[in-house]
Parts: structure tokens; C-alpha cells; sequence
């Protein structure tokens, strides 16, 4: 069997010529974040390009999605150097963002021991990549894109590995043996769901019959809270279709529910959480049975609603 050899494209700028214009708008786009999100390990949504700072514009203003943390996203298609990472600071501060992005052609040395150093003297709740952006190809195949982490918050250094050989950081590690559970939970106790396979992830999604909307099981380690929710894909107007049945709705759920509408952002999501602690292994079984109790009752509530919405 003849295999092909990776050759790097060493001028990243023979495919993205201008930062802003090209690469920064290549990058927005919700397929190339997901590749980006796959290779730090998180669930990135685009709020807006150039994003206004005071007098100054953040390339990319995003959100984790099922979350209300703010990620900014600063690209550099050249080596590091200290102008961009002040910038990357004050637009952090700016925004209220709990994640820095920087991504760029080269690290140099010294601006990744800077990284590693604000990584080690921030509290946990702020986390900032260094990242290297490359281009590979194989012969005269298409250019593919290729992310590789330089610097990364502690909890993501420290890897645990599964079956199949995955890394996961401590805390992804933790998630992942959370959702196993959980899993087992659903194929035992909750037919009217299907259990999917576990990843070490902050999130677990449960089809509900409809593409429009899907139940979101979320974990949350920073703020210790755990949250069950309907998110809806991208249609305002089945939000506020729902909206109007707010109150029946949430007889059926026999709570209250936030609804956040989400004007700046595709989703919509209808949301309840409880205080927990996921560190506190012991007490899984109450939290798991919480977020299924929950999510049955989102079902019973939403299901057959958000079905004669689309007929």
C-alpha cells in the first residue's frame, strides 16, 4: 500500500492574506469553530466578529454554549508578542470572558511561559489557550487546518486515559464517568429516552422526537450547579410560540423556569438547574435522578408542543 506524505504549508497567509478579513471571517464560521472547540474541548458559538471594546475591537466575541461564559478569540498569523497579549487581557476584561483564546503562526518562548504563568495565578473559573494554527496537505490533495495547543489551564494538562486510548483532563475525566452512569441510569429506568455514548464533556443531549429543539443535561464545575433545559436550534419564533403557553407549561414541569430568548445568538434555551457539587461522587445518584426526573418532565411539557408547532 502507497501512502501519501503530510507536507506543511509553511506561509499561512498564501490562504488567509489578511487577519482580519480572511482568516478572522474563516474562523467565525460555526464548522471551523467546531474544529477549534474539538481540539481544546469545548462547545464554542459565535456572538459576533470584531466585537467593541472601548476604543478597541475583539476579533471574536463567543459564548460556550450551554453556558453563560463569554470566550474571546484573538488571532495572530504571525509569531506572538506582547502588543497582542496585552489585548488579549484587556479584551478578557472588557467582555467579562471566562476563556482567552490566542491563537497565532508561532509561540515564542516567552510568551508561553507568560501564558503558563497567568494559568497558574488565576482562579480556576479563568482559562487561556495558546494556541498554533498550521496548514498540512497531502500531495496535491485540498489544504486541511490544523490546531495544536502550546499552553492550557492546569485542569487540562493533567490527562487520564479510557478505553480507546482518549485523553481526558481530571475534570474531563470526571464528567465522562458521570455521564457512564447516567447512562446505565437511562437504560434501566427511562424508556422514553436513548441513552448516547459518554464523552468527557460538560453536556449530555436527549432527543425529543423534533430537529427543532433537544433536551441539554448540563454540568457545571466552576459555578457547582447542574442544569436540565430544552435548547432550541436557531427559530425565535418557536420560542415565543412557547413562550405564550409559558404558564401550562410549567404547571406540567411544577417549577418555574428561566427562558432566555437569546436574541444574539442562534439558540434558545428553557432552563432550571440545582445547586451540586460533581466532586462529591457519593451524591451522583441524587444528581443523576434530578437531571432525569427533570428531563421527563421537560418532555412531557415540550415534546408534543414543539411537534404541532412544525405540522
Amino acid at each position: 500500500m502507497k501512502l501519501g506524505k503530510l507536507e506543511k504549508v509553511k506561509d499561512l497567509r498564501s490562504v488567509w492574506p489578511h487577519e482580519a478579513n480572511d482568516f478572522t471571517k474563516w474562523l467565525a464560521k460555526e464548522e471551523n469553530l467546531e474544529i477549534l472547540g474539538d481540539e481544546i474541548g469545548l462547545d464554542i458559538e459565535l456572538i459576533s466578529k470584531e466585537a467593541k471594546t472601548g476604543s478597541f475591537s475583539t476579533d471574536i466575541l463567543a459564548v460556550e454554549s450551554n453556558t453563560d461564559n463569554k470566550i474571546i478569540i484573538e488571532n495572530q498569523l504571525e509569531a506572538t508578542d506582547h502588543d497582542h497579549l496585552g489585548k488579549v487581557i484587556t479584551y478578557a476584561s472588557g467582555h467579562d470572558a471566562k476563556t482567552i483564546i490566542w491563537i497565532v503562526k508561532e509561540a515564542r518562548e516567552e510568551h508561553r511561559q507568560a501564558v503558563d504563568w497567568l494559568n497558574d495565578h488565576t482562579d480556576n473559573e479563568i482559562n487561556i489557550f495558546l494556541c498554533k494554527i498550521e496548514l498540512w496537505k497531502i500531495g496535491n490533495s485540498e489544504i486541511a487546518p490544523k490546531f495544536q495547543i502550546v499552553s492550557s489551564p492546569n485542569n487540562w494538562t493533567k490527562t487520564i486515559k479510557i478505553d480507546g486510548g482518549v485523553d481526558l483532563s481530571s475534570t474531563k475525566m470526571l464528567q465522562y464517568q458521570y455521564w457512564v452512569k447516567l447512562s446505565e441510569e437511562i437504560d434501566n429506568n427511562y424508556p422514553k429516552f436513548n441513552s448516547r455514548k459518554p464523552q468527557g464533556q460538560h453536556w449530555y443531549d436527549l432527543a425529543i422526537g423534533t430537529s427543532l429543539a433537544f433536551i441539554s443535561l448540563t454540568i457545571n464545575t466552576q459555578k457547582n450547579e447542574i442544569k436540565s433545559n430544552i435548547t432550541i436550534s436557531d427559530n425565535k419564533s418557536l420560542f415565543d410560540y412557547l413562550y405564550d403557553d409559558k404558564d401550562k407549561i410549567e404547571d406540567i414541569v411544577g417549577e418555574e423556569l428561566t427562558w432566555r430568548r437569546l436574541d444574539n445568538r442562534k439558540s434558545s434555551i428553557i432552563e432550571i438547574s440545582i445547586d451540586f457539587n460533581i466532586n462529591n461522587e457519593d451524591e451522583w445518584h441524587t444528581a443523576i435522578k434530578w437531571h432525569l426526573d427533570m428531563a421527563s418532565k421537560l418532555y412531557d411539557a415540550f415534546a408534543d408542543r414543539i411537534k404541532q408547532f412544525n405540522s
